[in-house]
């Protein structure tokens, strides 16, 4: 249980630092935003470090850290980029099917998924499907709506970089998150410079991404603990909720609409969620 409560914590946090990075987004470079949600991620996690006085991992465990960091950071601007053109009524669902990476490598080392959770892989491949698919205007034919390919593009990234993370915990799970942003922001940051994008942030939109950064950073923590606690393919889909958050905020607060199919294809993905869950 105490697995499960953590996952959903996670999920919730994620939730709400993503909407918040989705809506700075639509105004800066998706790296400039994950440039600044990293830097403070890694600022606090190593404050982490610090005040726990864990003992270092083992080689293995930091290069499963620093891999997770790496493709959670490509990850991230590729999420952040797809929130800034897409709905985030759609965009989130589809990054949720990130769960189906771990599952899937929880199940190649020995974990057995139930028949739910079989059934829940199938529902959210199908729900993405169809939440990913809009009306041509005047057409009778569909088309993938805007930055859906970027969201299944976040979408294995996430997956992995769950992994990767589930495999560093075990070494302290405040250095395996510490060791994911040390690999994340020389990288994000060097890819700033060269693109050298334009830099109009206003004090505003740059304390909320540091807001964004500490939720982030507090999510991965406590996913990170959830793995040590439970099966991997359980907890990485309770953490991958998080989209319900964003598709709430979206609505209520953006009036953002989108086609009964899509909002329909949204209903199927998270129920297959739901059920890998259960399962």
């Amino acid at each position: 249980m105490t697995a499960v409560l953590l996952a959903l914590a996670a999920s919730l946090t994620w939730g709400f630092a993503d909407f918040g990075a989705g809506i700075v987004a639509r105004r800066l470079p998706a790296f400039v935003v994950a440039g600044v949600v990293e830097s403070a991620g890694l600022l606090v996690s190593a404050a982490v470090v610090l005040a726990l006085h864990e003992s270092p991992p083992s080689a293995s465990q930091f290069a499963w850290a620093a891999f997770a960091g790496v493709v959670g950071v490509v990850g991230l601007a590729a999420f952040y980029r797809a929130l800034s053109v897409g709905a985030m009524g759609i965009i989130g669902p589809i990054t949720a099917t990130a769960a189906i990476v771990p599952v899937a490598y929880g199940l190649a080392r020995g974990e057995r998924p139930s028949t739910l959770q079989d059934a829940g892989v199938a529902l959210a491949i199908v729900g993405v499907v169809a939440a990913s698919l809009e009306r041509v205007p005047d057409r009778r034919r569909r088309r993938f709506g805007p930055g859906v390919g970027l969201a299944l593009a976040a979408a294995l990234c996430f997956g992995w970089a769950l992994v990767g993370l589930s495999r560093a915990a075990p070494g302290g799970t405040a250095w395996s998150v510490f060791t994911m942003r040390a690999a994340a922001v020389p990288l994000v940051l060097g890819v700033v410079l060269v693109s050298k994008p334009p830099l109009r942030a206003s004090s505003r939109a740059l304390g909320l991404l540091v807001v964004v950064g500490l939720g982030d950073t507090f999510a991965t923590l406590l996913y990170s603990i959830a793995t040590t606690r439970g099966l991997l393919s359980v907890v990485a889909v309770l953490a991958s909720l998080y989209p319900i958050v964003i598709v709430v905020l979206a609505r209520v607060l953006l009036t953002e609409r989108v086609a009964r199919a899509q909002l329909g294809g949204v209903a199927v993905a998270l129920a297959g969620v739901a059920l890998i869950s259960a399962g």
